[in-house]
C-alpha cells in the first residue's frame, strides 16, 4: 500500500524536476521561471512551453536569436534586463505572440532591427531605457497596437522617423528623457490621442513645431525641463486641446524678453494649463537679468523694453529736430548773405555794366 501512495508522489516530484531549467527555480508548476544572473550566455532550452513568466536578466546573453523562443508560447512577461545585450536579431520575438511585457533596458542595444516588433501585438508594456540606441526607424515599432507603456529614456536617439510611432494608437506613457533630440516635429506624435504622458526632458531640443503637440488630446504631463529652449511660440500651447495639462519646462536657457513674458502670461490665464514650476524658470539672457527667475521679474521685462524703446524713439526725436534746426539756420545765413550781396554798391555796379554791355550788343 505504501508502495502505491510514494510511486505517483516521485513520480510527480522527477516530472516537475525535468520540467525545469538547469539553474533555474520554478514556481506555480512552472509558469513562472526565475533564471536571474545565472551566468547563461544564450536561452535555455528547457523551458517549459505554459510558462507565464522568464526572468532572465543579469546573465550574459549578448544577442537574441531567431529561434530563442519557439515554442514557448504560452509568455506573458519577458525579462531580459542587464544582459549585456547587444543584437536582436530578424524574428527573434515574433513567435511570442501572447507577450504583454518585455523589459530589454540596460543592455546595450545600438539598433532595433525592422521587424523587431512582428507578432507582438498584444504587447502592452516594453522597456528600453538605458541602450545605445541612436534612432528609431519607421518601421522598428509598427506592430505595436497594443501598447500603452514605451520606455526609450537613456538612449544615444537623435532621429525619429515620422511614422515610428504610427501603429501605436492605444499609447498612453512616452519616455524619451535623457536622449539627444534637437526638434519635436510636426507629424510625429499624429496617432497617439491617448497619450497622457509625455517625458521629454534632458534632450536638446531647441524647436518645437506648431502642431507638434495638437493631436495630443488628453496628454496630462509634458515634462521639457533641461532643453535648449530659449523662446515659445503661444500658438503650440493653444493647439493643445485638453482637459488639463501641467508642464515642466525650468533649466532651459531662456531669453527672457518681452515676447516671452507675454506668452508665458497667456499660458497662465488658460484655464487647462499649469506651469508646474514656473517659479523655477530662470532666465540665461540678456546679461543684466541672466539667473534671476522669470515669474519674479516677468512683469519688469516689458517695463524695460518699453523705456528702452522710448529712449531709443527720444534720440531719435532729438536728432532729426537737431538736424531740422541747423538746416533752417543754413537756409536763414543762406539768404541773408544773398540780401547782403543785392544791397552791395559794387554789386549794382557790376550788374549795371553787365546790362549796358548786353544793351549796347543788341543795337550793333
Amino acid at each position: 500500500m505504501l508502495c502505491i501512495v510514494f510511486l505517483p508522489i516521485t513520480f510527480l516530484i522527477v516530472g516537475s524536476s525535468k520540467l525545469c531549467p538547469h539553474q533555474c527555480s520554478c514556481y506555480d508548476a512552472s509558469e513562472l521561471v526565475d533564471c536571474r544572473s545565472r551566468g547563461f550566455t544564450h536561452i535555455p532550452h528547457s523551458i517549459p512551453h505554459g510558462t507565464w513568466l522568464l526572468d532572465l536578466s543579469g546573465n550574459k546573453l549578448s544577442e537574441l536569436r531567431s529561434t530563442s523562443f519557439t515554442g514557448i508560447w504560452a509568455l506573458r512577461v519577458l525579462l531580459l534586463s542587464q544582459s549585456n545585450m547587444q543584437v536582436v536579431h530578424s524574428k527573434a520575438l515574433s513567435s511570442l505572440t501572447f507577450l504583454e511585457k518585455l523589459d530589454l533596458a540596460y543592455n546595450e542595444l545600438r539598433v532595433l532591427p525592422p521587424d523587431f516588433c512582428q507578432g507582438l501585438t498584444t504587447l502592452k508594456d516594453l522597456k528600453l531605457s538605458h541602450n545605445a540606441l541612436e534612432r528609431l526607424e519607421s518601421h522598428s515599432l509598427e506592430d505595436l497596437e497594443s501598447l500603452e507603456r514605451l520606455d526609450l529614456s537613456h538612449n544615444h536617439i537623435q532621429v525619429i522617423e515620422v511614422g515610428a510611432f504610427r501603429g501605436l494608437t492605444m499609447l498612453r506613457h512616452l519616455n524619451l528623457a535623457w536622449n539627444q533630440l534637437t526638434v519635436l516635429q510636426g507629424g510625429l506624435l499624429t496617432m497617439q490621442q491617448s497619450l497622457g504622458v509625455l517625458f521629454l526632458n534632458h534632450n536638446n531640443i531647441s524647436k518645437i513645431e506648431t502642431e507638434a503637440l495638437a493631436p495630443l488630446q488628453t496628454l496630462s504631463i509634458l515634462n521639457l525641463e533641461a532643453n535648449q529652449l530659449r523662446s515659445l511660440k503661444f500658438k503650440m500651447f493653444l493647439n493643445l486641446q485638453t482637459p488639463s495639462t501641467h508642464l515642466q519646462m525650468s533649466e532651459n536657457p531662456w531669453t527672457c524678453d518681452c515676447e516671452l513674458h507675454r506668452v508665458f502670461t497667456k499660458i497662465l490665464h488658460v484655464r487647462h494649463l499649469h506651469v508646474d514650476d514656473y517659479m523655477n524658470i530662470t532666465c540665461h539672457s540678456p546679461l543684466l537679468v541672466a539667473g534671476a527667475s522669470l515669474g519674479l521679474m516677468h512683469s519688469q521685462l516689458c517695463i524695460a523694453e518699453t523705456a528702452t524703446v522710448l529712449i531709443i524713439t527720444g534720440t531719435v526725436i532729438v536728432t532729426v529736430v537737431g538736424a531740422l534746426v541747423m538746416a533752417e539756420r543754413k537756409r536763414k545765413k543762406q539768404k541773408m548773405n544773398l540780401e547782403k550781396q543785392g544791397n552791395d554798391p559794387i554789386s549794382f555796379i557790376t550788374r549795371f555794366s553787365f546790362l549796358a554791355i548786353v544793351f549796347r550788343l543788341q543795337n550793333e
